[in-house]
């Protein structure tokens, strides 16, 4: 039976930090949330506290959005279209996630959000023991080969009271994630942030266990 264990905010960056240092050698991260959980925060703090031990590159998700004409094809809020059609998925497999484990390389941006046009970025050459951390949401249960996964959890509550009106369209999007894709069941590491002061663990049981 899972335990929940209440942390800190920096326990549940040494938690992370922790599991990063169990894999031997290069370690794809996914830091999953849903926006209102601010993945991109926590992935930064453990970027921060792994960056004076090993090399550690930051990929973030709306850096491998698709092209605009084809992501808003069906409106600027159609939460289908968010939930399967945003994330390159593709892409990102292709320019961070393989080509790292095969040969070190990694390409930290694809396209500028904001401009919707090329990030410009060039490769990175990443030694053995790095890692790259790829933050976002909507990231689990869709066959990316990550090593290790963290899953940000909102309570129904607590998710629908911290999303801005503005992006209120986007919770259907993650209640069918949360119920298709089971980011829970997916993630090696899942945090209870309803409150951000004061998470919880929810830490694994024995195998075998109820």
């Amino acid at each position: 039976m899972a335990e929940i264990r209440a942390v800190s905010p920096d326990g549940v960056v040494a938690a992370v930090v922790a599991r990063v240092d169990d894999v031997p050698g290069r370690v794809r991260l996914a830091v999953d949330g849903a926006p209102a959980a601010d993945p991109h925060a926590l992935a930064a703090e453990v970027v921060d506290a792994l960056s004076s031990r090993r090399p550690v590159v930051h990929v973030r998700w709306e850096t491998y959005w698709r092209p605009a004409g084809q992501r808003l094809e069906h409106g600027h809020r159609d939460d289908i279209a968010w939930l399967e059609d945003w994330l390159d998925v593709e892409a990102l497999r292709r320019e961070v996630l393989e080509p790292f484990v095969a040969d070190g390389t990694v390409l930290p941006a694809l396209r500028d959000p904001a401009t919707d046009r090329s990030a410009r970025a060039r490769r990175v050459l990443l030694p053995e023991e790095a890692v790259v951390v790829v933050s976002g949401s909507v990231l689990l249960g869709r066959g990316l080969p990550f090593d290790i996964s963290v899953h940000l959890r909102l309570s129904p509550g607590a998710l629908e009271r911290r999303t801005p009106e503005e992006e209120a369209w986007t919770l259907p999007a993650l209640a069918r994630y949360a119920a298709e894709h089971d980011p829970e069941g997916a993630a090696d590491l899942v945090v209870r942030a309803d409150d951000p002061r004061h998470p919880a663990l929810v830490v694994p049981g024995p195998a075998g266990a109820p």
